[in-house]
Protein backbone atom coordinates (compact mmCIF):
# COMPACT_ATOMS: atom_id res chain seq x y z
CA UNK A 1 0.00 0.00 0.00
CA UNK A 2 0.97 3.66 -0.24
CA UNK A 3 2.61 6.11 2.08
CA UNK A 4 -0.67 7.63 3.27
CA UNK A 5 -2.06 4.30 4.46
CA UNK A 6 1.27 3.51 6.12
CA UNK A 7 0.79 6.59 8.29
CA UNK A 8 -2.58 5.29 9.56
CA UNK A 9 -2.64 1.52 9.52
CA UNK A 10 -0.80 0.84 12.80
CA UNK A 11 -2.98 3.16 14.90
CA UNK A 12 -4.20 1.17 17.93
CA UNK A 13 -7.97 0.82 18.25
CA UNK A 14 -10.03 -0.36 21.22
CA UNK A 15 -13.71 -1.07 20.55
CA UNK A 16 -16.10 -1.87 23.40
CA UNK A 17 -19.39 -1.66 21.52
CA UNK A 18 -21.32 0.50 19.08
CA UNK A 19 -24.72 2.10 18.59
CA UNK A 20 -26.77 3.15 15.57
CA UNK A 21 -28.48 6.55 15.41
CA UNK A 22 -31.16 7.43 12.86
CA UNK A 23 -31.27 10.77 11.05
CA UNK A 24 -34.00 12.04 8.73
CA UNK A 25 -34.68 15.29 6.86
CA UNK A 26 -36.59 16.58 3.83
CA UNK A 27 -34.03 17.89 1.35
CA UNK A 28 -33.98 20.05 -1.75
CA UNK A 29 -34.41 17.27 -4.33
CA UNK A 30 -37.95 16.58 -3.14
CA UNK A 31 -37.27 13.47 -1.11
CA UNK A 32 -36.90 12.50 2.53
CA UNK A 33 -33.30 11.63 3.28
CA UNK A 34 -32.59 8.94 5.87
CA UNK A 35 -29.09 8.05 7.04
CA UNK A 36 -27.50 6.29 10.02
CA UNK A 37 -24.69 7.39 12.30
CA UNK A 38 -22.46 4.49 13.36
CA UNK A 39 -20.93 5.35 16.73
CA UNK A 40 -18.10 3.07 17.85
CA UNK A 41 -17.28 3.34 21.56
CA UNK A 42 -14.15 2.43 23.45
CA UNK A 43 -11.44 3.79 25.72
CA UNK A 44 -13.76 6.41 27.18
CA UNK A 45 -14.52 8.10 23.86
CA UNK A 46 -16.29 7.46 20.57
CA UNK A 47 -15.76 7.50 16.82
CA UNK A 48 -18.43 8.32 14.26
CA UNK A 49 -19.21 7.54 10.64
CA UNK A 50 -22.33 7.95 8.49
CA UNK A 51 -24.03 5.33 6.32
CA UNK A 52 -25.30 7.29 3.32
CA UNK A 53 -27.10 4.44 1.52
CA UNK A 54 -29.96 6.12 -0.33
CA UNK A 55 -32.74 3.58 0.08
CA UNK A 56 -34.72 4.29 3.27
CA UNK A 57 -35.65 0.61 3.55
CA UNK A 58 -31.96 -0.33 3.71
CA UNK A 59 -31.53 2.15 6.55
CA UNK A 60 -34.62 0.84 8.34
CA UNK A 61 -33.38 -2.75 8.18
CA UNK A 62 -29.94 -1.76 9.48
CA UNK A 63 -31.48 0.05 12.43
CA UNK A 64 -34.01 -2.68 13.18
CA UNK A 65 -31.27 -5.32 13.25
CA UNK A 66 -29.30 -3.21 15.71
CA UNK A 67 -25.58 -3.39 16.60
CA UNK A 68 -25.12 -7.10 15.88
CA UNK A 69 -21.67 -7.04 14.29
CA UNK A 70 -18.76 -8.55 16.30
CA UNK A 71 -16.60 -5.43 16.44
CA UNK A 72 -15.45 -5.42 20.07
CA UNK A 73 -11.78 -6.05 20.67
CA UNK A 74 -8.25 -4.71 20.51
CA UNK A 75 -7.17 -3.93 16.97
CA UNK A 76 -4.95 -1.83 14.80
CA UNK A 77 -6.84 0.25 12.26
CA UNK A 78 -5.63 -2.15 9.57
CA UNK A 79 -6.65 -5.33 11.40
CA UNK A 80 -10.08 -3.83 12.14
CA UNK A 81 -10.62 -3.02 8.45
CA UNK A 82 -9.46 -6.51 7.51
CA UNK A 83 -11.89 -8.02 10.03
CA UNK A 84 -14.70 -5.81 8.74
CA UNK A 85 -14.14 -7.20 5.24
CA UNK A 86 -15.03 -10.69 6.52
CA UNK A 87 -18.45 -9.63 7.86
CA UNK A 88 -21.86 -9.49 6.21
CA UNK A 89 -22.95 -5.95 7.05
CA UNK A 90 -26.39 -6.37 5.48
CA UNK A 91 -29.40 -7.94 7.27
CA UNK A 92 -30.96 -8.21 3.79
CA UNK A 93 -29.38 -7.62 0.37
CA UNK A 94 -28.79 -3.98 -0.52
CA UNK A 95 -31.37 -2.44 -2.84
CA UNK A 96 -28.56 -0.71 -4.75
CA UNK A 97 -25.20 -2.40 -5.30
CA UNK A 98 -23.25 0.81 -4.64
CA UNK A 99 -24.64 0.93 -1.10
CA UNK A 100 -22.42 -1.98 -0.11
CA UNK A 101 -19.37 0.28 -0.38
CA UNK A 102 -21.17 3.15 1.35
CA UNK A 103 -21.65 1.00 4.46
CA UNK A 104 -18.03 -0.11 4.52
CA UNK A 105 -17.00 3.55 4.43
CA UNK A 106 -19.32 4.32 7.36
CA UNK A 107 -17.69 1.71 9.60
CA UNK A 108 -14.13 2.47 8.49
CA UNK A 109 -14.52 6.23 8.91
CA UNK A 110 -15.90 5.64 12.42
CA UNK A 111 -12.93 3.41 13.19
CA UNK A 112 -10.49 6.05 11.93
CA UNK A 113 -12.17 8.72 14.05
CA UNK A 114 -12.08 6.51 17.16
CA UNK A 115 -8.45 5.46 16.69
CA UNK A 116 -7.34 9.06 16.27
CA UNK A 117 -9.35 10.26 19.28
CA UNK A 118 -7.94 7.47 21.44
CA UNK A 119 -4.44 8.52 20.33
CA UNK A 120 -5.21 12.19 20.98
CA UNK A 121 -4.26 13.12 17.43
CA UNK A 122 -5.90 14.81 14.44
CA UNK A 123 -6.07 13.35 10.94
CA UNK A 124 -4.11 16.15 9.29
CA UNK A 125 -1.34 15.81 11.86
CA UNK A 126 -0.92 12.07 11.27
CA UNK A 127 -1.03 12.47 7.47
CA UNK A 128 1.39 15.39 7.55
CA UNK A 129 -0.88 17.65 5.48
CA UNK A 130 -2.10 21.13 6.31
CA UNK A 131 -5.81 21.90 5.81
CA UNK A 132 -6.45 24.71 3.32
CA UNK A 133 -9.43 27.04 2.78
CA UNK A 134 -12.18 24.94 1.24
CA UNK A 135 -13.87 26.04 -1.97
CA UNK A 136 -17.31 24.57 -2.57
CA UNK A 137 -20.12 24.56 -5.11
CA UNK A 138 -23.80 23.88 -4.47
CA UNK A 139 -25.29 20.92 -6.33
CA UNK A 140 -28.84 21.56 -7.52
CA UNK A 141 -31.69 20.40 -9.71
CA UNK A 142 -34.09 23.05 -10.98
CA UNK A 143 -37.38 21.14 -10.63
CA UNK A 144 -40.01 20.14 -13.16
CA UNK A 145 -40.91 22.27 -14.89
CA UNK A 146 -37.46 23.78 -14.37
CA UNK A 147 -37.10 27.34 -13.17
CA UNK A 148 -34.50 29.71 -11.81
CA UNK A 149 -36.25 29.77 -8.42
CA UNK A 150 -34.17 27.05 -6.65
CA UNK A 151 -30.94 28.75 -7.70
CA UNK A 152 -32.20 32.21 -6.74
CA UNK A 153 -33.27 30.91 -3.31
CA UNK A 154 -29.58 30.25 -2.66
CA UNK A 155 -27.78 32.84 -4.75
CA UNK A 156 -29.76 35.86 -3.55
CA UNK A 157 -28.98 35.38 0.18
CA UNK A 158 -25.46 34.11 -0.61
CA UNK A 159 -24.05 36.20 -3.50
CA UNK A 160 -20.96 34.70 -5.06
CA UNK A 161 -22.09 31.10 -4.56
CA UNK A 162 -21.12 28.78 -7.42
CA UNK A 163 -23.31 25.90 -8.61
CA UNK A 164 -23.19 22.44 -10.12
CA UNK A 165 -26.47 22.03 -11.99
CA UNK A 166 -28.17 18.93 -13.41
CA UNK A 167 -29.45 19.75 -16.92
CA UNK A 168 -32.59 17.92 -17.97
CA UNK A 169 -34.24 17.61 -21.36
CA UNK A 170 -36.94 20.05 -20.25
CA UNK A 171 -34.46 22.94 -20.06
CA UNK A 172 -35.37 25.68 -22.53
CA UNK A 173 -33.13 28.18 -24.32
CA UNK A 174 -34.76 30.95 -22.27
CA UNK A 175 -33.94 29.23 -18.96
CA UNK A 176 -30.37 28.52 -20.05
CA UNK A 177 -29.88 32.16 -21.04
CA UNK A 178 -31.09 33.26 -17.58
CA UNK A 179 -28.73 30.80 -15.90
CA UNK A 180 -25.80 31.97 -18.00
CA UNK A 181 -26.61 35.54 -17.03
CA UNK A 182 -26.00 34.76 -13.34
CA UNK A 183 -22.36 33.86 -14.00
CA UNK A 184 -22.72 31.32 -11.19
CA UNK A 185 -22.59 27.99 -13.05
CA UNK A 186 -19.29 26.19 -12.42
CA UNK A 187 -20.27 22.66 -13.50
CA UNK A 188 -23.08 20.84 -15.27
CA UNK A 189 -23.80 17.20 -14.49
CA UNK A 190 -25.34 15.37 -17.44
CA UNK A 191 -25.98 12.21 -15.33
CA UNK A 192 -24.97 10.22 -18.39
CA UNK A 193 -23.19 7.48 -16.43
CA UNK A 194 -26.16 6.47 -14.28
CA UNK A 195 -28.28 3.51 -15.35
CA UNK A 196 -31.63 2.54 -13.84
CA UNK A 197 -31.81 5.31 -11.24
CA UNK A 198 -34.27 8.12 -10.54
CA UNK A 199 -31.73 10.67 -11.82
CA UNK A 200 -31.17 9.10 -15.25
CA UNK A 201 -31.40 11.53 -18.17
CA UNK A 202 -31.98 10.38 -21.75
CA UNK A 203 -29.16 11.50 -24.08
CA UNK A 204 -30.21 14.53 -26.11
CA UNK A 205 -27.69 16.17 -28.49
CA UNK A 206 -29.76 19.37 -28.58
CA UNK A 207 -29.45 19.75 -24.79
CA UNK A 208 -25.69 19.23 -24.98
CA UNK A 209 -25.23 21.83 -27.69
CA UNK A 210 -27.39 24.31 -25.81
CA UNK A 211 -25.47 23.83 -22.56
CA UNK A 212 -21.99 23.77 -24.10
CA UNK A 213 -22.63 27.02 -25.96
CA UNK A 214 -24.15 28.80 -22.97
CA UNK A 215 -21.47 27.77 -20.45
CA UNK A 216 -18.21 27.69 -22.40
CA UNK A 217 -16.05 27.39 -19.28
CA UNK A 218 -18.12 25.01 -17.15
CA UNK A 219 -17.00 21.51 -16.28
CA UNK A 220 -19.00 18.80 -18.07
CA UNK A 221 -19.60 15.99 -15.60
CA UNK A 222 -20.44 12.42 -16.64
CA UNK A 223 -21.49 12.88 -20.28
CA UNK A 224 -23.36 10.04 -21.97
CA UNK A 225 -21.02 7.65 -23.80
CA UNK A 226 -22.86 8.19 -27.08
CA UNK A 227 -22.51 11.99 -26.80
CA UNK A 228 -18.99 12.14 -25.41
CA UNK A 229 -17.63 13.26 -28.78
CA UNK A 230 -19.55 16.55 -28.40
CA UNK A 231 -17.59 17.41 -25.25
CA UNK A 232 -14.07 18.90 -25.30
CA UNK A 233 -11.91 16.42 -23.33
CA UNK A 234 -10.25 19.18 -21.32
CA UNK A 235 -13.65 20.13 -19.87
CA UNK A 236 -14.91 16.65 -18.96
CA UNK A 237 -15.04 15.53 -15.33
CA UNK A 238 -15.97 12.07 -14.03
CA UNK A 239 -18.03 11.15 -10.99
CA UNK A 240 -20.37 8.13 -11.08
CA UNK A 241 -17.90 5.68 -12.71
CA UNK A 242 -15.12 6.31 -10.18
CA UNK A 243 -14.89 3.53 -7.56
CA UNK A 244 -11.15 2.77 -7.73
CA UNK A 245 -7.82 3.68 -9.27
CA UNK A 246 -8.63 1.19 -12.02
CA UNK A 247 -11.75 3.19 -12.89
CA UNK A 248 -9.69 6.37 -13.13
CA UNK A 249 -7.25 4.64 -15.45
CA UNK A 250 -10.12 3.17 -17.49
CA UNK A 251 -11.64 6.44 -18.72
CA UNK A 252 -11.87 6.89 -22.52
CA UNK A 253 -9.05 9.45 -22.34
CA UNK A 254 -6.73 10.59 -19.58
CA UNK A 255 -9.00 12.48 -17.17
CA UNK A 256 -8.36 16.09 -16.20
CA UNK A 257 -10.70 16.10 -13.19
CA UNK A 258 -12.29 13.29 -11.15
CA UNK A 259 -14.61 13.14 -8.17
CA UNK A 260 -12.86 11.15 -5.48
CA UNK A 261 -15.95 10.43 -3.38
CA UNK A 262 -14.98 8.61 -0.17
CA UNK A 263 -18.16 6.58 0.27
CA UNK A 264 -18.14 5.52 -3.38
CA UNK A 265 -14.59 4.18 -3.08
CA UNK A 266 -15.77 2.31 -0.03
CA UNK A 267 -12.82 2.28 2.34
CA UNK A 268 -9.73 4.04 3.59
CA UNK A 269 -7.21 2.10 1.53
CA UNK A 270 -8.84 2.59 -1.89
CA UNK A 271 -9.54 6.24 -1.07
CA UNK A 272 -5.96 7.01 -0.12
CA UNK A 273 -4.70 5.08 -3.14
CA UNK A 274 -6.88 7.24 -5.40
CA UNK A 275 -5.53 10.43 -3.84
CA UNK A 276 -1.95 9.27 -4.38
CA UNK A 277 -2.64 8.16 -7.95
CA UNK A 278 -4.18 11.48 -8.95
CA UNK A 279 -1.41 13.51 -7.34
CA UNK A 280 1.24 11.39 -9.05
CA UNK A 281 -0.39 11.79 -12.48
CA UNK A 282 -1.37 15.46 -12.26
CA UNK A 283 -5.11 14.74 -12.25
CA UNK A 284 -7.19 17.37 -10.48
CA UNK A 285 -9.70 16.18 -7.90
CA UNK A 286 -12.89 17.33 -6.22
CA UNK A 287 -15.17 15.95 -3.53
CA UNK A 288 -18.81 14.99 -3.80
CA UNK A 289 -21.62 14.95 -1.28
CA UNK A 290 -24.54 12.58 -0.90
CA UNK A 291 -27.03 14.57 1.15
CA UNK A 292 -25.23 13.68 4.38
CA UNK A 293 -27.24 14.60 7.44
CA UNK A 294 -24.63 14.02 10.13
CA UNK A 295 -20.88 13.72 10.54
CA UNK A 296 -20.37 12.52 6.98
CA UNK A 297 -20.57 16.01 5.47
CA UNK A 298 -17.93 17.36 7.84
CA UNK A 299 -15.65 14.41 7.13
CA UNK A 300 -15.75 14.92 3.37
CA UNK A 301 -15.18 18.64 3.88
CA UNK A 302 -12.08 17.83 5.93
CA UNK A 303 -10.76 15.47 3.26
CA UNK A 304 -11.40 18.04 0.55
CA UNK A 305 -9.53 20.64 2.60
CA UNK A 306 -6.54 18.28 2.82
CA UNK A 307 -6.41 16.93 -0.73
CA UNK A 308 -8.23 19.19 -3.21
CA UNK A 309 -9.25 22.38 -1.46
CA UNK A 310 -9.37 24.48 -4.64
CA UNK A 311 -11.47 22.06 -6.73
CA UNK A 312 -15.16 22.50 -7.59
CA UNK A 313 -16.05 20.57 -4.44
CA UNK A 314 -19.66 19.47 -4.17
CA UNK A 315 -19.40 19.62 -0.38
CA UNK A 316 -21.35 22.78 0.46
CA UNK A 317 -22.66 23.17 4.01
CA UNK A 318 -25.63 20.87 4.50
CA UNK A 319 -28.02 23.79 4.95
CA UNK A 320 -27.89 24.37 1.19
CA UNK A 321 -29.71 21.04 0.80
CA UNK A 322 -32.71 22.33 2.76
CA UNK A 323 -35.69 23.50 0.69
CA UNK A 324 -35.09 26.98 2.16
CA UNK A 325 -31.43 27.44 3.14
CA UNK A 326 -31.09 29.05 6.60
CA UNK A 327 -29.15 32.25 7.26
CA UNK A 328 -25.61 32.17 8.60
CA UNK A 329 -24.11 29.43 6.42
CA UNK A 330 -20.34 29.79 5.88
CA UNK A 331 -19.52 31.13 2.44
CA UNK A 332 -16.92 29.74 0.06
CA UNK A 333 -14.05 29.36 0.69
CA UNK A 334 -14.53 28.04 4.23
CA UNK A 335 -11.66 28.59 6.65
CA UNK A 336 -10.15 25.24 7.69
CA UNK A 337 -11.94 23.74 10.69
CA UNK A 338 -10.25 20.43 11.59
CA UNK A 339 -11.05 19.11 15.05
CA UNK A 340 -8.18 18.98 17.54
CA UNK A 341 -8.43 15.19 17.59
CA UNK A 342 -10.10 12.62 15.40
CA UNK A 343 -11.58 12.63 11.91
CA UNK A 344 -13.99 15.53 12.35
CA UNK A 345 -14.76 19.03 11.08
CA UNK A 346 -15.59 21.54 13.79
CA UNK A 347 -19.23 22.60 13.73
CA UNK A 348 -20.42 19.46 11.93
CA UNK A 349 -22.89 17.17 13.72
CA UNK A 350 -21.31 14.73 16.14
Amino acid sequence: MGELWDRLRELPLEVDDYVLERMQRDVSSDFTRVSTTIRLRGGGTDGIGEDVSYDAGDQDRLQEAGPVQPLAGSWTLESFCDHLATLDLWPAPAVHEASVLYRVWAYESAALDLALRQAGRALHEVLGREPRPLRYVVSLRLGEPPSLAPLRARLDPYPGTEFKLDPTNSWTPELVAELAGTGAVESVDFKGQYKGTVVDVEPDPALYRLVLDAFPHAWLEDPHDELLELCPPERVSWDAPIHSVEDIEGRPFEPRLVNVKPSRLGGLRPLLAAYEHCEAHGIRMYGGGQFELGCGRGQIQLLASLFHADGPNDVAPGGFNDPAPPPGLPTSPIAPRPAATGFRWEGAPA
